[in-house]
């Protein structure tokens, strides 16, 4: 072979990987500036609404100027440096795309001086709210900065400036500091939402010169402050929302002139007060009340129950005592009541008041009615109650007695807490019959005796197929550190840990493969783990600590993928602890006071006697030095690898081009 056919030869070997990794990023670039179509007509139908030329080419609009697109060939960047809006535009809606950067008002809209609405909602532009819009348009109605990342302070004369304002909206930002006074003077205002922000101040008592506003949203800001005296000046208000602020002193008796208000929000605040002095028999439209989380004292006013139209109550974590007024089986529409948390007595008087409330779907009573007998009347038992119900909470209440069996009955029950009572006898076999219930929780109580095969049958935690409850719950609260605002965001879980329950764990529990949390914890089960947990494909939470459990922990858990908690300490496990999966993340306490057990998350040998010695812990310098004895192998197969390989590779080039 000639020494040019041979120079030619190693040109093309040396060469190939070049010519690939052009081809690679050429068509990664192809890929990148393939324009989506939907963004494509969106900004097509822009650019023809602001009277700007075509785009240079036509199709793709990664390629158009001011126009940036990302991996997923999605525009997230648009830049009209040059261009302005037309003077005869009335509506400008960005919103929920993915714009982000600031926004130079003063160049883009200074001859919009016809704007009526602006709209830029759910995107990601930053920096300070415009203080310049109403200036070039005197017109505008509706402006709509929410859910963005706008931040520091709403400036003194901005909305001022805005004389036919209706609807402002910028929550779900970092705006701070106080509302600006001028935004008291715009009298056309209907609305002003600005929620999840960083606000401080008060809300002065100037507010009630906007005599339009039907909706005030304030909430979870950093308020101070009372909530303003003359507020009942406001008749046209529907809706308050000021919860999760600092507002303290007592509510205002001039709010109950509020005859239009149908929402009235104001839990998570300072606020106290007398409740039972406020007089709401005049809110005849009122929906939806939520006092929890405050410091109100008295009996819950009767004048509550004259507010037919009433559909949730919260009064929750307060100071109130007496008992539920009985009148309150006159609100027919009333399907969430949440009085946990207070001085309550006469639990048995309450429910037989509360079955007369047909549409109730959540009732929570937990931490009232202390040490009473658990509410079972013959009322109770053989009539069709509580049949819409979905959500019970008696929790926390010290009460005696047994499960009460016209539970069972209620065949739309979902979430039941019976937790942290003094409850006796064992669990009753109908109670894993009911057809809707997810979520048990039986914590803390003095129940005894085997757990049931029945328990298998528990029909919502076997298989979904039902059709999923996306009940709107109107109230949110928390669990497990999260809001729940839907019947479907509640973890399905048994929790019946801190009882004197005894025997084997059943296996028929492992049916339950929609189960996402099993507390076992602190009983008196004995015999071996069932292999068969691993069926419980969703378990994130699995507690079997502080019981009589023996023998190995099955190798077949380290498949549970979403497992994220794990404990069988104090048991009288052994044999080595199994690795992979979860397990490698679970630290050394989830498996202490078991003495036979051994393995690396332990630092305990096992030997092939059964026997455990303790890893003596490894100096820093030796552990450091075993890790390079370690390297070597792993680095020298690894460069023996590639130097085959390439050898190879050369051998047969060669043969072809020689």
């Amino acid at each position: 072979m000639n020494k040019k056919h041979r120079m030619k030869s190693l040109f093309l070997i040396y060469s190939m990987p070049v010519l690939i990794t052009f081809l690679f990023l050429l068509l990664s670039s192809v890929q990148v500036l393939s324009c989506d179509m939907l963004d494509h007509d969106s900004l097509l139908s822009f650019y023809e609404h602001i009277s700007s030329p075509p785009p240079a080419s036509p199709l793709n609009c990664c390629k158009w100027e001011g126009i940036t697109c990302n991996s997923e060939s999605r525009v997230t960047q648009l830049s009209l440096p040059d261009t302005t809006m037309p003077i005869s535009i009335q509506i400008i809606d960005l919103s929920s795309n993915r714009f982000n950067g600031l926004i130079d008002y003063s160049n883009f809209f200074h001859r919009a001086s016809s704007l009526i609405s602006f709209n830029i909602s759910n995107n990601k532009f930053m920096g300070p709210l415009p203080s310049s819009l109403c200036i070039t348009s005197s017109l505008v109605k509706m402006l709509d900065f929410s859910m963005n990342k706008f931040s520091g302070n709403i400036s003194q004369g901005s909305i001022g400036r805005c004389s036919k304002l209706e609807v402002f909206r910028a929550g779900f930002n970092s705006l701070s500091g106080p509302l600006p006074s001028d935004l008291y003077s715009v009298k056309t205002l209907t609305e002003i939402s600005l929620p999840n922000n960083q606000l401080s101040g008060t809300v002065n008592n100037s507010i009630v010169l906007l005599s339009n506003i039907s909706l005030i949203d304030l909430n979870q800001n950093g308020l101070t402050g009372e909530i303003p005296t003359d507020i009942g000046m406001l008749s046209n208000l529907k809706q308050l929302i000021l919860h999760t602020n600092a507002l303290n002193g007592s509510v205002p008796p001039s709010l109950m002139n509020c005859t239009n208000l149908k929402m009235l929000l104001l839990r998570n605040n300072l606020l106290g007060g007398k409740i039972s002095s406020l007089d709401f028999s005049n809110l005849h439209k009122l929906e939806v009340i939520d006092f929890g989380n405050n410091s109100f004292v008295g009996n819950i006013p009767d004048s509550l129950c004259l507010c037919r139209s009433l559909t949730a109550v919260r009064l929750s974590h307060n100071q109130l005592d007496g008992q539920i007024p009985a009148c309150t089986a006159a609100l027919k529409s009333l399907s969430y009541l949440n009085l946990a948390g207070n001085n309550l007595f006469n639990v048995l008087g309450a429910f037989r008041i509360l079955m007369e409330c047909d549409n109730l779907t959540v009732l929570f009573l937990a931490r009232c009615f202390h040490e009473e007998p658990v509410p079972d009347h013959y009322s109770l038992q053989h009539f069709n109650v509580f049949q819409n119900l979905k959500m019970l909470s008696l929790g926390g209440c010290q009460l005696k007695g047994e499960i009460p069996s016209w539970i069972g009955k209620l065949k739309k029950l979902k979430v039941l807490n019976l937790s942290y009572n003094q409850i006796t006898g064992t669990i009753p076999t109908w109670l894993w019959s009911m057809p809707s219930l997810f979520d048990l929780n039986l914590t803390q109580n003095h129940l005894w005796g085997e757990l049931p095969r029945e328990i298998g049958g528990l029909k919502a935690l076997i298989a979904d197929d039902t059709v999923p409850d996306l009940s709107y719950i109107v109230l949110p609260y928390l669990s497990h550190n999260q809001e729940v605002r839907s019947l479907s965001n509640v973890r399905r879980a048994i929790k019946i840990g801190n009882n004197n329950l005894s025997g084997n764990i059943p296996v028929e529990l492992c049916q339950l493969r929609l189960l996402e949390e099993l507390d076992l914890n602190n009983n008196n089960f004995s015999g071996s783990i069932p292999s068969e947990l691993s069926h419980l494909v969703n378990l994130e939470k699995l507690d079997m600590s502080e019981n009589n459990l023996s023998g190995k922990i099955p190798e077949s858990l380290t498949s549970l993928h979403f497992l994220s908690s794990f404990s069988v300490e104090n048991n009288d496990l052994q044999g080595e602890i199994p690795r992979g999966g979860q397990f490698d993340t679970f630290p050394a306490t989830s498996f202490e006071g078991n003495p036979k057990l051994c393995g690396f998350l332990i630092q305990r040998s096992c030997t092939s006697g059964g026997q455990v010695e303790i890893l003596q812990p490894v100096p820093a310098a030796e552990e450091s030095e075993s890790l390079w004895y370690a390297a070597p192998f792993g680095l020298g197969y690894l460069v023996g690898f590639f130097a085959i390989s390439i050898s190879l590779l050369f051998k047969s080039s060669w043969k072809c081009f020689v």
